[in-house]
């Protein structure tokens, strides 16, 4: 293999007809635990047969991987929180993970502070149009399609609508706009996510580029990505042949388009939020803080959330129990521990029961800390964090003359 970008589907006509975009994904993960690369894969499976109701699977045997084929836009789970809490940060285990690019940040994030071991995790990123919370999406199709949620079998998110596949092989769409004025809008981190294709993970999988064909278009993004698919092709697990040059380019198209629109929602908000005076920046933010009920979901959902004991837990002394609203210094005291770190996946904002805008907070901060030091989280695992390191300027190596115009100012 010499090139990075591949068409790519499973000989496997079952598997192709279970998994999405020629089951390629589904065909390369029953490989690898066929053929002991990995130990186990975690993916999202549908539970009571509900594209609505989504649970993570932990697979061992490769006669089970099929139970998580397909695409799901309604399934916004946390991987990278299930690896981190419960598979001691894949430290002993190798383990094959399909992930959103939010998560596969999340997992460049942590394993640079040592939370999850990088070398043990085969990441299968899976590119993201954006997902929806299931209760949204249930209602959604009940309400603005006017079609049994049951009856659904499939969705998928193209050139700015939303189409919707039923159980009778019938599709139906709906403008993606249209269906935000009717109230069922995706979620809002993922309205001003630029990241669509997850190139910090080993391989990048996606619809975008294969004009219709049953097949994943497929970006080799690290060399462990490289020998899992060539192992795989080698042992007729995929096929696979390059893609061509009006393929990369309908990609590129559709990812520029999709980033262009996330970036100008990202700037609306951004915007309206520096227009504000300082005292009505406070007043906005307290006048949604002081619904907060101290309840702990939006830590304990952080899958960047890693201290052992919590500063915020009472005992610690810094915020008084028994308080609701809580002291302002809950708050400001997450917002100053991720800061430098969150990947905007929207876990606290969609557990939080007081629909605080939480990721809107986050975002705007970490869009401040973002340009100060120049350093975009999950991203690129060989650049630290920011607050690790100094710069030779912070360290006054050959600072530059100053020239002072006025003497007072010395």
């Amino acid at each position: 293999m010499e090139n990075n970008f591949y068409l790519a589907w499973s000989p496997d006509s079952k598997i192709q007809e279970m998994g999405s975009s020629g089951g390629a994904v589904t065909s390369l993960l029953k490989f690898a635990l066929e053929n002991k690369m990995v130990d186990a894969v975690l993916a999202v499976k549908k539970r009571n047969n509900s594209r609505f109701d989504a649970v993570p699977a932990l697979i061992t045997d490769p006669d089970l991987v099929h139970e998580a084929a397909g695409a799901m836009h309604f399934a916004p789970l946390n991987m990278v929180k299930i690896i981190k809490e419960y598979l001691d940060g894949a430290m002993d285990m190798r383990v094959a993970v399909t992930c959103k690019p939010c998560d596969a940040r999340a997992f460049i994030e942590l394993a640079k502070r040592n939370q999850v071991h990088r070398e043990n995790l085969f990441l299968i990123g899976l590119n993201c149009s954006g997902t929806f919370l299931p209760t949204v999406a249930e209602q959604m199709i009940r309400e603005a399609y006017g079609e049994n949620p049951q009856d659904l079998a499939g969705e998928e998110v193209d050139g700015g609508k939303l189409i919707i596949t039923l159980k009778d092989g019938s599709t139906r769409e709906k403008d993606l706009e249209e269906l935000a004025r009717q109230g069922f809008e995706m979620r809002e981190n993922c309205l001003r996510c630029s990241y669509k294709i997850p190139r910090m993970a080993d391989i990048a999988c996606g619809k975008w580029g294969n004009k219709g064909n049953a097949a994943t278009f497929i970006e080799i993004c690290s060399s462990k990505g490289h020998e899992f698919l060539e192992a795989a092709v080698q042992g007729g697990a995929l096929v696979m042949e390059t893609a061509t040059d009006e393929q990369i380019e309908e990609r590129k198209r559709k990812e520029t388009e999709a980033v262009e629109n996330a970036q100008a929602r990202e700037k609306k908000e951004l915007d309206e939020l520096k227009g504000y005076s300082s005292q009505q920046r406070l007043e906005y933010w307290v006048g949604h803080l002081n619904r907060c009920i101290k309840c702990f979901g939006c830590r304990d959902a952080c899958p960047i959330c890693f201290c052992k004991e919590c500063y915020l837990e009472p005992y610690r002394g810094c915020i008084p129990g028994g308080e609701t609203p809580p002291d302002i210094m809950f708050q400001l005291i997450r917002l100053s521990h991720v800061a430098d770190s969150c990947v905007n996946c929207g876990q606290c904002q969609d557990v939080c029961p007081m629909e605080i805008p939480l990721t809107r907070l986050y975002n705007f901060l970490n869009r401040e800390v973002a340009d100060i030091f120049e350093y975009e989280p999950g991203v690129d695992i060989n650049q630290p964090p920011p607050l690790t390191t100094v710069t030779d300027q912070e360290l006054f190596i050959d600072p530059p003359d100053i020239i002072y115009e006025d003497a007072s100012a010395r």
